[in-house]
């Protein structure tokens, strides 16, 4: 009997191995599949812009490429035509990292220092100061057109990039300072207490009790913030011009309706911050970003 027991139960675990092979089998499957048909037009630009002109023209976009150069990048750098003037895209991916960069570690800044006021440090009111905040999530970016323009334009900031590095810091706020305060709050508030026992302040425990635990949900702010502002469009096509413009807004003003190299030039940086950041924009979230 226990060898019959025995037999039985190697036959059980063999089936329900098998079964779990499969199914690990048929789920990889279909999520390459998913995978493959979301990917596809990402790979068809990155193809095409190894590819001339005259394949292209020759045989379609859609057509395994015969020929490889970067040559196509070479041009988009330096000849490119935007607004009539053929300089290339070098001074507007330049106004983006201008734009971008600053205004990521602004805006990771300042909400941190929010969020870790509105959770650890509450005063009356606060809660109606968060709300405020958190409503400029929801104000479409349309509505905001005509306040920035005038406030640009008392500014003297018209058609420069450094208007749309104020209107990107200020925009931003409410995403990071939401962010930080969800996890700022999942801290226990018996840290702060020990800190101020010992004698620390409001800076002090913030920068020496408080940020070193906020990495996660920093990497989070900072990889939001970057993509957002980078890909941003409105607020560049509307408020500059020429060599002004971030590159996602001058490469639409590329003669010739542009090219897949200007595209996968707009669009690498922030694919490489997701890249190298991914694994704790997700370890961020999951530590009380959405809470």
């Amino acid at each position: 009997m226990t060898t019959l027991a025995l037999d039985y139960a190697d036959r059980d675990g063999a089936i329900a191995r098998r079964r779990w092979v499969m199914s690990r089998v048929a789920i990889y499957a279909v999520l390459s599949l998913f995978a493959l048909v979301y990917l596809a037009p990402a790979l068809l630009v990155f193809l095409n812009s190894f590819r001339d002109g005259a394949e292209v023209s020759r045989n379609g976009l859609i057509a395994i490429p015969m020929s490889f150069s970067f040559d196509n990048y070479v041009r988009a750098w330096t000849q490119a035509c935007v607004s009539g003037m053929c300089r290339g895209l070098a001074p507007n991916f330049i106004n983006s990292l201008i734009i971008t960069i600053p205004a990521t570690i602004a805006t990771t800044i300042i909400g941190a220092m929010n969020g870790y006021v509105l959770s650890k440090w509450k005063f009356p009111g606060s809660e109606f100061v968060f709300v405020m905040i958190f409503l400029g999530i929801f104000l479409p970016s349309q509505v905001s057109l005509l306040p920035w323009a005038w406030i640009i334009g008392k500014l003297g900031l018209s058609n420069n990039v450094m208007g749309l590095l104020l209107i990107h810091t200020v925009q931003g706020i409410s995403f990071a300072t939401l962010f930080c305060r969800n996890f700022y709050a999942g801290l226990p508030d018996e840290i702060v207490k020990a800190a101020q026992i010992d004698g620390a302040g409001f800076w002090r425990i913030f920068t020496r009790v408080v940020l070193p635990l906020s990495g996660p949900i920093l990497a989070v702010t900072v990889i939001w913030q970057f993509t957002s502002i980078w890909n941003e469009y409105l607020y560049g096509v509307v408020f500059t011009s020429g060599a002004q413009q971030p590159i996602t807004a001058a490469i639409m003003g590329v003669r010739a309706g542009g090219s897949a190299a200007t595209v996968m030039m707009a669009a690498v940086p922030p694919l490489l911050v997701y890249l190298i950041g991914g694994k704790y924009f997700v370890r961020g979230l999951t530590q009380g970003a959405l809470k």
